[in-house]
């Protein structure tokens, strides 16, 4: 069933990055029902060839911690990169700690949201970003 009536979000493209499979399964069904379509990568490294990759990403959704490239080196390198210095990106933690959000800002990150994720929330960040 697609929750975007006004199907706003259809035929846009998200990365999403975690290396945690529950994860991406809920997330990417999640945000599937909403008309997106989701590319999936499970670390860094895997991002950024993604990234070099595809022409089509409109906004990243970067877990923090992971292996080979944490979500923090990743989005730096990101950013480092003129082709991708705009784009979007919503940093994921599980771990809430005094100065993540400051922290993942400084890294790259647009915005920033906490795990277990609330859809409807990161749903509502999307469009913010992606209609800016």
């Amino acid at each position: 069933m697609l929750h975007d009536p006004e199907k706003i979000l259809a035929n846009r493209t998200i990365l999403l990055v975690d290396d945690d499979v529950r994860n991406i399964f809920a997330l990417s069904s999640a945000l599937e029902s909403y008309g997106l379509d989701i590319i999936v990568a499970s670390n860094g490294k895997v991002a950024i060839d993604k990234m070099n990759a595809e022409d089509k990403i409109d906004l990243v959704v970067m877990d923090i911690m992971m292996p080979v490239m944490d979500g923090y080196e990743t989005m730096r390198k990101i950013r480092k990169d003129k082709r991708f210095r705009d784009l979007p990106i919503i940093a994921l933690t599980a771990k809430a700690m005094t100065g993540d959000k400051e922290k993942c800002i400084k890294a790259g990150a647009s915005d920033y949201i906490m795990k277990p994720v609330d859809v409807e929330k990161l749903v509502s960040m999307i469009k913010v970003w992606l209609f800016k």
